[in-house]
């Protein structure tokens, strides 16, 4: 067999697609897509067959392969024309795009892959850039579009995306021979070209021009004059105000499910907060699509200025989620009622918390089933904002509008595509902070936690170790490395407030970091005792202390793991100050309990023992200290502990950090204050 090679169509069409993807201006995260026509064989009869090849639903243009591209029959789908039964019914042609699907058809054909394949042209762009939108979303959107790019570009009304919007398109295309695409109304643009060269090249001309006109027309304050309080507060103190406000925006976000959270305070979030018109602008709502499925319609913004206190805005934040639900609730009851009338019964409100949050003179917080949602969001509502501002440079922003946006949010195409999303891992929307991270135990805690759907803040003494163990679990969306001395108080509010800055607060807290001086009674000096004392007594105490807080402000419960160790109940000898510290921890564990049970937040610990291979403690001296205590050779002393247990079997870190997320799950929803032996059975370790 000779090996397959790519259709150079397809080559061309990727690349394009990567180039004007990788540069926000041009479109967002997983907005737009692209297509080109061409000639390959069929398989079955020989004969060239003119295909369509368009990026897939749910695909990104930035980092989109050929897999992601979905594969039609142009024939078959121009055919469709013939069977259309009209507006009222053009949902059902989705389905109908698996019937002109070439081969397995590749990714799933998206709503938007009628305007590609009846437009007549061999590649076509459909991009939401913010320049464009901005003029889509004036009130005199038609007269801009003709103003700016006379007759080579033409407006398009409002229409939800679909094939209709397809035939409306190419019936554009027909009547105007000389348009190089147009201005969807509400919407982004689509521009053509006969080659991917020249269609990339009158995207881009149509988002240049959109943007030189805006730059060089447009109003000096286009969101009003700076209004007194509201500006910008100093960069340290913003975001220690946001670290403060995190727990408590998240649980304002959490109230109907638990959500991760994203932190901003670029310049176009904090000017726009700056400005007059913030307020007016905001409650108007994005216009774009794909901006609102994100972002929903409209923020929660507080309304108080920069200078209000943490505590006053806690104050506040009550009457004004009240106040957003309600809100929310009668948008969705009106919207609901409309489809009713239609004859559609709607799906179910996915919720009424914001997924935005506006904070002036701190930023914005966004939230979202992952983090890397929660960012996404985020940077809709950025793309909104530049959206705003262009619109009211030049004119008055004027949104699709709310019955519209109903029908976007809860179109049963949304809800399908919502319904084929993988279901949650055990941990998704949890956030752990585990000390001791980067190495050993707590590395294993880490990777298993990662693994199980949690974000994970990697917490170490060594900033540079802890960052290197968080990108081996993947991108900063998953886990991020922060350095942590627990022995210090304001390191630790330091480290917990940079965790919440990155996912929006904290659930799961592991006390894990720990060192081991193997020493006699005589041996162990006041200093070796302190040490040990302050990085595990008081260390835990500390992490425990200031973590409580996050958990308690969120209304989210959540979980505090010590790892403690089987000398916490046995005595051995030769580790006076190591075991008396394990037993100091191991009753932190029943006092917090008892203490934390009122907020849902459990509190276990668990006790390994003989835990070598991979073990920092282990690697550091203790090891070759408990051999000569044992006197065996150190590296038989994982196998000496193994004999020496009632399961014979050796303990590694991976057990223990299985038994850590054990606790953390639904599994140990009413599981407080317990010790868990991961010590393959020491008998005079037993609990009772």
């Amino acid at each position: 067999m000779t090996k397959q090679t790519v259709n150079p169509t397809v080559e061309a069409l990727v690349a394009r697609s990567n180039r004007l993807g990788a540069d926000p201006r041009n479109t967002n995260y997983a907005g737009g897509n692209t297509s080109a026509k061409g000639i390959e064989k069929d398989p079955v009869t020989g004969q060239d067959v003119e295909l369509l090849w368009v990026k897939g639903s749910g695909g990104d243009l930035g980092t989109l392969t050929a897999k992601g591209l979905a594969v039609l029959r142009l024939d078959r789908l121009r055919a469709l024309t013939e069977v259309y039964p009209g507006v009222e019914r053009e949902d059902e042609m989705v389905a109908a795009f698996d019937y002109c699907l070439h081969g397995k058809g590749g990714a799933a054909p998206s709503i938007d892959t009628a305007m590609h394949g009846l437009v007549d042209a061999a590649h076509v762009d459909h991009l939401h850039p913010d320049a464009g939108i901005a003029i889509a979303t004036a009130v005199d959107g038609p007269e801009l579009t003709q103003k700016i790019f006379g007759g080579k570009v033409v407006w398009v009304p409002w229409r939800r995306p679909g094939f209709q919007l397809g035939l409306d398109i190419a019936e554009i295309k027909a009547a105007h021979p000389d348009a190089i695409g147009t201005v969807l109304g509400g919407h982004g643009i689509t521009a053509w070209g006969e080659t991917a060269e020249e269609s990339e090249a009158n995207s881009l001309w149509i988002i240049e021009t959109a943007a030189a006109y805006i730059a060089e027309h447009g109003a000096p304050e286009p969101f009003g004059p700076a209004l007194d309080g509201y500006e910008a507060l100093p960069e340290a103190e913003r975001r220690a105000k946001a670290a403060a406000l995190a727990p408590h925006l998240r649980a304002v976000a959490s109230h109907d499910k638990p959500q991760v959270g994203h932190f901003t305070d670029a310049d176009v979030v904090l000017d726009f907060l700056a400005s007059a018109e913030h307020a007016r602008l905001a409650e108007l709502g994005t216009s774009c699509p794909d901006h609102f499925l994100r972002t929903k319609v409209k923020p929660l913004v507080v309304d108080l200025p920069a200078t209000a206190t943490v505590e006053e805005i806690v104050e506040r934040l009550p009457e004004l989620h009240e106040a957003y639900r309600a809100d929310y609730t009668a948008y969705y009851e009106r919207g609901a009622a409309e489809a009713r009338a239609r004859g559609e019964e709607p799906p179910a409100m996915r919720g009424a918390d914001p997924a935005i949050v506006l904070v002036p003179g701190v930023g914005m917080f966004s939230y979202g089933a992952d983090k890397q949602t929660a960012r996404v969001a985020g940077e809709f509502y950025v793309n909104a904002v530049n959206v705003m501002r262009g619109a009211e440079a030049l004119s008055t922003y004027a949104p699709i509008d709310e019955s519209e946006k109903f029908r976007i949010e809860y179109w049963a195409l949304e809800e399908a595509k919502l319904q084929r999303k993988p279901k949650p891992k055990p941990l998704a929307t949890r956030i752990a902070f585990v000390t001791g991270a980067a190495s050993g135990i707590g590395k294993a805690i880490a990777t298993r936690l990662a693994a199980e759907g949690a974000c994970v803040v990697v917490a170490d003494l060594d900033l540079a170790k802890a960052q290197a163990a968080a990108a081996e679990l993947g991108s900063t969306d998953v886990a991020v490395g922060l350095a942590a001395n627990v022995a210090d108080e304001a390191a630790v509010q330091a480290a917990l407030a940079e965790a919440v800055l990155a996912f929006g607060g904290v659930d799961i807290v592991v006390n894990n970091a720990g060192l081991s001086l193997s020493k006699s009674l005589f041996d162990t000096t006041e200093a070796d005792w302190d040490l040990q004392h302050d990085v595990m007594a008081k260390g835990s105490f500390l992490v425990a202390k200031n973590a409580a807080r996050i958990l308690v402000d969120q209304k989210l419960g959540g979980d505090i793991v010590y790892i403690s160790s089987k000398n916490s109940v046995f005595a051995g000898p030769n580790n006076i100050a190591y075991s008396a510290t394990k037993a100091d921890q191991a009753h932190q564990v029943r006092l917090l309990a008892a203490e934390l049970g009122e907020h849902g937040i459990k509190v276990n610990g668990i006790n390994p023992d003989g835990v070598v291979r991979g073990s920092g403690i282990f690697a550091s001296g203790w090891g070759a200290n408990r051999a000569k205590t044992y006197g065996i050779e150190e590296q038989d002393l994982g196998r000496f502990y193994a004999q020496r247990t009632l399961l014979k079997r050796e303990v590694l870190p991976e057990h223990v950090a299985n038994a850590v997320y054990a606790l953390c799950t639904s599994d140990f929803s009413h599981t407080t204050g317990l010790h868990v032996p991961v010590d393959a059975g020491v008998a005079q370790a037993f609990l009772r």
